[in-house]
């Protein structure tokens, strides 16, 4: 064990070499901090390793004596004549390497034995390329994708950390300390079984520390490969081939690599929690001490997880106890195997989808009772859960309208191969979902500032437009294998440009955001390639984890949420969703969880955002959601770090507020019985730095709304009728006034609730109201007809003069089954007042024209 206690101080004491705030020590300061640790971090060190020590002896009580794997072959025939255990020997033509014969020592010695495992153990991993096969890229392709994203956000990431020397201390010590503890529980291991003969307890040493060794051999190799600097060192832009040693993590290395092993060899829930709890810790912490960008300790965890795994594999002994450690992807992808659904990745349908008001449909008439329709999107796998439902529910009603069979159907041709999934089959497969081209044309005047004027065009993915023709050409593509998911969405957009707004206009916006006038500079026309949505995604028993720009809808009905809408270009982030779980009392529930960073802001720039939604039924026909938001963290802002983060959350004394701006929303969706499902009542509430709306409902804004689900005489004809308002008119009644400060608008963050421009929840603005409705004709379960009313008001309280304008819209959806569609829509805008901008009324016509072809419908 010496080899693996001299090479881990010095890896670490490299770390010391630089300051906490990254910059280089003298020559003779890093030759000390190499090989002394303070008191301090001697008895922390001593502490962790010996905790897991326990932790360790009390897995290997829980597990008892030892097991035979299901993964270890039978044993061959050894020749008596021999008494050396047979050898693993690598075949560079095989994907995986050949395992021992159950209960045959594998040779974990030092010395010769040892040098010989480290050589095998190298040259498996640099000839690893010339064995892969098709069905590796099921894990390699989705790893890349999701290691390319971090990657990309890496600065961003980095900025949301904070830079307080003493923050930056603590995260490092915390490294250093877990790292050595886990490198002191594998000497000690060794040790101690060899001094006790427990040869279980000595070969978990030794393959944790073979495993250490090796990824920290290669890890040390690729920094002076890539010379990437580190966070604080270059002005934190992380480009490689520069000066620098970060990257990957050979702290996460060492981490990943010695807990995994130490998790099979021992698999207790306390053990396996303990060891990857540490690892985890290690890698958090090498970001938060502005050691590493989060790329880095992505690339060095998998890296140390990859030498333990095949290590473990060629050279655990099975005979002594100990977890399976199977194949990451199956010998054979043809095979029709029964597998589990609850494990496989699935993309999100888009929130543009007619999937979505065709489930709504089916929900509302109550041949779905399962769908969450106020927390989307779904997972494709998740829809076709519902559609199957549907169907069930459909057979068992011999008095079924036509046009909603049709629906159920068509819904059925689009999900068959998820179908085929939750019948067993395997997940393997890569798809085109549409290509399409799209014009936008604006005849007069538009309304393209919803945080302050409105908006002519609402909830279209924050693309641009202006006054003139408007452009998109796009596509969007989806790979899923096993667990993994790959989805992208990605567009050329055109806008045409415009004059800059009016003195008038731009300082009616300083006042009220209370910051500086912004100059007259025209807006110039978009040409860009852009990425609409883009993620990697891995489901782990339900918990779906994606990452990347994605989109979310946090509400019922298609007026546009007040907390997260479809209204902004999609936020990049990590987002974790799992919509079947149950909770005593709660119901069936579903949930999502994110962490992303706001983009396009001048005052605070790179804030972070993250968010909770929950919605459950408690009763049948009876669905509830609960949902926050907090933005924190950016140039100027509040801090990021923990204790803000747990603020946030219960708030602190100083002035009864909270860190960061904190919006929260309650939803329902109630059908209303009796009525054999003619109505169903919808809506939410919202809140500015409120706990719950319902704490101050003068204050707070609300979307109540109605949906018709078919007329008597018409069943194929709907409509939806919704209210909103941002006034919050009551709030006068607490001796406050109101002049757009109080919804959408923080004091700190000043570019207010908004992502690259627009905001984030409903358009009707920061003090505004809306009333409209949406009448829509299902001529068939792909064509509709929908005619649309909307009239808004901005209050003058707000903007001087205010304004007011009313939409008359007109759309028709087309679907063949060639998998061509067309979608148009004609929209007439009366601006009947809005003295600020106009001097006299203004009319724009708006129409949009939208040709594509979408090969998924091909069934």
């Amino acid at each position: 064990m010496s080899f693996l206690s001299t090479y881990g101080l010095q890896s670490i004491g490299i770390r010391n070499s630089y300051g906490a705030l990254g910059g280089r020590e003298s020559l003779s300061l890093k030759s000390r901090a190499r090989f002394r640790l303070g008191r301090s971090a001697s008895r922390g060190t001593l502490s962790f390793t010996l905790v897991l020590l326990a932790i360790i002896q009390q897995g290997r009580a829980q597990i008892g004596g030892p097991q035979q794997p299901s993964f270890a072959p039978p044993a061959k025939a050894e020749s008596t004549a021999s008494s050396i255990p047979l050898l693993r020997r690598l075949k560079l033509n095989d994907s995986q390497p050949e395992f021992l014969p159950a209960g045959k020592d594998p040779e974990n010695r030092l010395v010769s034995p040892f040098v010989k495992h480290v050589g095998l153990d190298q040259k498996q991993f640099w000839t690893a390329p010339l064995r892969l096969r098709w069905q590796d890229a099921k894990v390699l392709v989705p790893f890349a994708a999701f290691s390319g994203i971090v990657m990309a956000n890496d600065a961003t990431i980095s900025r949301q950390v904070p830079d307080k020397p003493s923050e930056i201390s603590r995260s490092k010590n915390i490294s250093d300390y877990t790292a050595f503890s886990l490198i002191g529980a594998a000497g000690a291991s060794y040790f101690m079984g060899l001094l006790a003969r427990n040869e279980h307890l000595r070969e978990a040493g030794f393959l944790a520390g073979e495993a250490a060794l090796n990824s920290t051999a290669v890890a040390y190799l690729l920094k002076g490969a890539t010379q990437r600097p580190r966070p604080l060192e270059s002005g934190g832009n992380g480009q490689f081939f520069q000066t620098g040693l970060s990257f990957p993590s050979e702290h996460a290395a060492i981490a990943w690599s010695v807990a995994s092993v130490i998790a099979h060899e021992y698999p207790g829930m306390l053990t396996k929690a303990a060891a990857y709890g540490l690892a985890s810790a290690v890698t958090v912490t090498r970001v938060t001490g502005k050691q590493h960008f989060a790329s880095d300790v992505v690339i060095g965890s998998a890296l140390g997880w990859y030498f333990a795994r095949q290590i473990y594999r060629a050279h655990h002994d099975s005979g002594l106890g100990g977890a399976e450690w199977g194949r990451v992807a199956e010998d054979s992808e043809d095979r029709e195997a029964v597998r589990n659904p609850l494990h496989m990745g699935s993309p999100y349908v888009p929130l543009d989808s007619w999937v979505y008001p065709a489930v709504e449909k089916l929900a509302t008439l109550d041949y779905i009772k399962t769908a969450f329709l106020a927390l989307k999107p779904w997972t494709r796998i998740k829809t076709a859960r519902l559609v199957i439902e549907a169907g069930e529910n459909l057979d068992l009603d011999d008095n079924v309208p036509e046009d909603i069979t049709n629906i159920q159907h068509q819904l059925e041709r689009e999900f068959a191969y998820e179908r085929g999934l939750l019948d067993g089959k395997s997940n393997l497969t890569a798809r085109v979902e549409s290509v399409y081209a799209r014009g936008v044309s604006v005849s007069g005047p538009a309304l393209i500032d919803s945080y302050h004027l409105g908006q002519t065009l609402s909830y279209d993915y924050g693309r641009p437009f202006r006054r003139g023709t408007n452009e998109q050409v796009g596509s969007s593509l989806w790979a899923a294998a096993g667990p993994f998911t790959i989805y992208v969405r990605g567009e050329f957009q055109h806008a045409a440009s415009a004059p800059a707004f009016s003195d008038a206009v731009r300082n009616a916006f300083a006042t009220r955001d209370l910051i500086p006038v912004a100059p007259a500079i025209p807006f110039a026309a978009v040409n860009r390639p852009h990425l609409i949505e883009g993620y990697a995604a891995l489901n782990l028993g339900g918990w779906q984890i994606a990452a990347g720009k994605q989109s979310q809808e946090w509400a019922p009905g298609p007026g546009g949420s007040t907390l997260w809408s479809n209204n902004v270009d999609p936020v990049e982030m990590v987002r974790v969703t799992n919509s079947d779980l149950r909770f005593p009392i709660l119901g069936p529930a579903s949930l999502s969880l994110f962490l992303g960073s706001l983009t396009g802001r001048s005052y605070i720039r790179h804030p972070a955002i993250y968010g909770e939604k929950i919605n459950f039924k408690p009763l049948l026909g009876l669905e509830l959601g609960l949902a926050r938001t907090v933005t924190l963290g950016g140039r100027g802002g509040d801090a990021f770090n923990f204790s803000n983060f747990i603020d946030s959350f219960f708030g602190h004394r100083a002035g009864g507020s909270v860190p960061g701006d904190t919006h929260t929303s309650m939803d329902w969706v109630f059908h209303v019985p009796k009525l054999r499902n003619y109505l169903v009542f919808y809506g939410e509430l919202y809140a500015d730095d409120d706990p719950l709306p319902i704490q101050n409902p003068g204050k707070n804004p609300y979307r109540p709304g109605i949906y018709l689900t078919r007329f008597p005489g018409m069943a194929k004809l709907d409509l939806h009728l919704e209210a909103v308002s941002t006034e919050s008119p009551g709030f006068f009644n607490f001796g406050g006034t109101n002049h757009g400060n109080l919804n959408y608008w923080n004091q700190t963050y000043r570019d207010g609730y908004t992502n690259d421009g627009n905001l984030i929840g409903n358009s009707v603005g920061r003090m505004g109201r809306a009333i409209q409705a949406w009448f829509t004709y299902w001529a068939s379960p792909t064509t509709t007809i929908q005619f649309a009313y909307k009239h808004s008001t901005v209050s003058a309280d707000f903007i001087p003069g205010g304004g007011a304008w009313q939409d008359y819209q007109l759309r028709y959806d087309k679907y063949w089954k060639s998998g061509l569609y067309l979608k148009n829509q004609v929209q007439f805008e009366n601006i009947s007042h809005y003295p600020i901008l106009f001097d006299s009324s203004r009319r724009n016509l708006t129409a949009i024209v939208e040709f594509g072809w979408a090969p998924e419908r091909e069934r």
